[in-house]
């Protein structure tokens, strides 16, 4: 599940490349914060405190109440970096060690 969140996230993310209707950038922090805080507690109750610090931190800075203006590309960075990481640890870190 975890898995198919990253993916999905990093998907939508891209999509941010795009030029799409504001709307959506404001679904994607809405989506992007409540994606990432739940991603954080999992991984703080999986005891992965450096990930979970990780992902609160990114949900802090999608979080859409108190918008941080970084201008057009540099969120097109930022989104890019997160949707990589996201795809790297979706396919490494969540996969279960045997």
């Amino acid at each position: 599940m975890k898995q198919i969140l990253c993916y999905l996230l990093a998907i939508l993310l891209l999509l941010c490349l795009a030029k799409m209707p504001y709307g959506y950038y404001i679904l994607i922090r809405y989506i992007s914060t409540f994606a990432f805080a739940y991603l954080a507690y999992d991984l703080f109750v999986s005891k992965r405190v450096e990930l979970g610090i990780l992902f609160t931190a990114l949900a802090i800075l999608f979080q859409p109440f108190l918008k941080l203006a970084l201008g057009r590309v540099m969120w097109n960075v930022v989104d890019v970096v997160v949707a990589i990481g996201l795809i790297v640890m979706a396919s490494s870190i969540f996969v279960k060690k045997r």
